[in-house]
């Protein structure tokens, strides 16, 4: 029914959601840490408006009722506010039962579109944007070559917030090595508590495919965190958070120790089970490596 490109990557909460693929690859694909969409047949395109609308009318003809959809690939929220628009027109239309429209979102993607222009797409549906900022620390997303820096990441959390949209934000642990651990683990708490976001989920950097293209950007001293290392930035990350009402959630296959809260409700007890873990080693359950995934 559909012409997928593979891989094709979606948020864990999106298992049961409509993938509709309405771009291949991502616009930007220059981050070191991501090897998501580096594949050849991941180049970055653009799949034509009647591509979209055949592949909506043959799942509707299926009777089977759509609750939401995940907008794919890796940064769908690239197109233009006029090709958006008929998309979820589009959606509207053939799929009338859907109730939530989502999308990765890099923070670039929104710097030439208006809050209204937003305010509009979620008035059609597209409600929940998911934001990779990785960090917080200008240095570290320099390093990453992210491209983005810690205004242009709050410009865009804020611009959604502002439009009624939600974010849900993702923070490496471990991005910045041994070296940066902390300005890391501070400066991104910092973009949190500026931003507010509904959802907040952290994952353990990890290089699948190895690490030397990200080493590149460290001049080759990059030192990956021990697993104490990992929980005690993550203690820091967690003690400089002031939130009013975000779910949290560290609980990707990537990561050692799952924490699940409300954030700053749920803080203490999260700081608890961190704490536990860097100071009573085997007082508290940890993945295997052999668990342990993208």
């Amino acid at each position: 029914m559909f012409s997928y490109i593979e891989p094709v990557f979606r948020p864990p909460s999106e298992a049961r959601s409509l993938i509709l693929q309405v771009t291949n690859g991502c616009s930007w694909n220059r981050c070191t840490f991501c090897e998501m969409y580096t594949a050849p047949q991941k180049k970055f395109s653009v799949k034509l408006q009647s591509e979209i609308e055949s592949e909506l009318q043959q799942v509707a003809a299926t009777g089977h009722p759509v609750r939401r959809v995940f907008l794919a690939d890796g940064d769908a929220v690239t197109l233009s506010f006029r090709r958006l628009k008929e998309i979820l027109l589009a959606i509207r239309q053939h799929l009338p039962d859907v109730q939530r429209i989502s999308s990765y979102c890099l923070p670039r993607n929104l710097k030439n579109k208006s809050v209204k222009e937003l305010s509009e797409l979620q008035q059609l549906g597209l409600s929940l944007m998911y934001v990779g900022c990785e960090s917080g620390d200008d240095l570290v997303l320099e390093k990453i070559e992210k491209g983005e820096t810690y205004a242009s990441s709050l410009d865009a959390l804020h611009k959604i917030k502002g439009a009624g949209m939600k974010s849900s934000v993702m923070i490496l642990n471990g991005l910045g090595g041994q070296q940066y651990s902390e300005q890391h683990a501070i400066n991104s708490a910092r973009l949190m508590n500026d931003t507010q976001p509904e959802f907040l989920s952290t994952l353990v950097v990890s290089f699948p495919m190895g690490e030397e293209r990200f080493q590149q950007g460290f001049g080759g001293e990059y030192q990956p965190l021990t697993q104490r290392q990992l929980f005690l930035e993550m203690e820091m990350l967690l003690d400089t958070l002031q939130l009013e009402r975000t779910v949290f959630r560290s609980d990707h296959a990537s990561n050692y120790l799952i924490l699940k809260g409300t954030l700053n409700r749920d803080k203490d007890q999260l700081l608890q089970q961190v704490r536990t873990a860097i100071h009573q080693p085997g007082m508290i359950p940890l993945r295997e490596e052999w668990q342990r995934g993208l």
